[in-house]
């Protein structure tokens, strides 16, 4: 039942990332997304365009990671190679999720509430992977 539930956290934290990426690496040149980041204006918006792209894409890396890591976890039989790589995989991905959430804070208090938004569903993904 705990892996189930780890399951669920983990696609939802994926999907959390994906949604970023698409963000950031697609939606950028919209005004209602450079907003949403805290960009001012639209040579702002312009500026900093290449690192949101290049930012966008990470979040789709570790989506991809905890995707995958599920897919090996559950295609694996209990206690198996493919198992243990699959946990392992996701670990790694979602533990990845929540240092960057943390790192998000160190940057201002302004940060806090997207930071708690980028880290909660990794962090209880990660926790309950650990017990699964």
């Amino acid at each position: 039942m705990i892996a189930i539930i780890a399951t669920v956290f983990g696609a939802l934290a994926a999907l959390l990332h994906v949604y970023i990426f698409v963000m950031e690496s697609v939606q950028w040149s919209q005004p209602r997304i450079w907003k949403r980041f805290g960009v001012p204006d639209q040579a702002a918006a312009d500026a900093v365009k290449p690192m949101a792209y290049n930012q966008g894409f990470y979040n789709l890396f570790l989506a991809i990671g905890a995707i995958l890591g599920i897919v090996l976890f559950w295609a694996g039989g209990e206690d198996t190679p493919l198992s243990a790589a699959g946990s392992a995989l996701v670990l790694f991905s979602l533990g990845s999720m929540v240092a960057a959430a943390l790192v998000l804070v160190t940057s201002g208090r302004r940060y806090l509430r997207a930071a708690l938004i980028q880290g909660t569903l990794p962090l209880i993904g990660f926790v309950l992977f650990l017990f699964a």
